[in-house]
């Protein structure tokens, strides 16, 4: 993860890429970024980076999901070096409050900006590979009884429905479910009641600083702050080791460096 400069788009011919490695195998509208790149291309060539349109098709993704909206810092420019190992620096779904601190902190963002910026978790999906160790293979037994005590009951049966065994990874369960394709507050609601769906969002119970965060916007009451909460920490995460200036380049495909 060389940081804001596009390198998640590049194709590898080995698949030694960021977009091949585990983290990042979910990962889906490559071919849509591309067709917008085309089309900005076409109006403004060698202009607008891929690491420009991905901020700010990921700012435009969540306002169109009636979440907030905020002014994208542009500048970037794309880097040429993607390589899959750099992914172990992205925090994971099965980490503790003490790994997901220091990973957020090693890009600059605060205990915050990590309860805020999971809350992104209000829209979208996940396979069941991504927690289904707290179904049955919480303490390594590999059974059903092995489950992580932290989740409230009726959640984990009813996602024991859905991910019927630890070797389903094709399934897909919403995050926040109900609501999962509009941006709000409900996240807050089911994290505190113990649902949320992955360690790293149980985890924000465990710190008294984001578990009063989660707490106060459970209520729901507090949606605008909330809403400008998450646009700062965006824009914060969005200038984490960016190439700007005369650094990297304009790559006039996303998925290839130019030659």
């Amino acid at each position: 993860m060389q940081g804001c400069d596009g390198s998640v788009l590049l194709d590898s011919a080995n698949k030694t890429a960021e977009k091949d490695a585990q983290p990042n195998q979910t990962l889906r509208g490559f071919g849509f970024v591309e067709r917008v790149k085309a089309a900005v291309e076409k109006a403004c060539p060698d202009t607008v980076s891929c690491a420009d349109i991905l901020a700010l098709i990921a700012r435009d993704a969540v306002w169109l999901s009636k979440g907030p909206f905020w002014t994208v810092p542009l500048g970037r420019r794309d880097g040429s070096v993607s390589i899959s190992n750099e992914t172990d620096a992205l925090p994971p779904p099965t980490s503790n409050f003490t790994v997901l601190t220091q990973l957020f902190a090693a890009v600059n963002l605060d205990a915050k900006d990590l309860v805020v910026l999971s809350a992104g978790h209000t829209i979208g999906t996940s396979h069941c590979f991504s927690f289904s160790d707290r179904l049955y293979n919480f303490t390594g037994m590999e059974n059903p009884s092995d489950i992580d005590p932290t989740l409230e009951p009726q959640y984990m049966m009813r996602l024991k429905s859905k991910c019927a065994s630890l070797n389903d990874n094709t399934t897909l369960v919403e995050m926040d479910p109900g609501s999962f394709k509009t941006f709000d507050t409900d996240y807050f609601k089911l994290v505190s009641k113990r649902r949320g769906l992955f360690h790293s969002d149980g985890a924000l119970l465990t710190d008294p600083f984001t578990r009063a965060y989660v707490q106060r916007h459970a209520t729901g009451a507090f949606k605008d702050e909330f809403f400008a909460d998450f646009a700062a920490s965006m824009i914060k995460m969005g200038n984490a080791n960016p190439l700007t200036g005369s650094q990297g380049e304009i790559r006039k495909k996303c998925s290839v460096v130019n030659h």
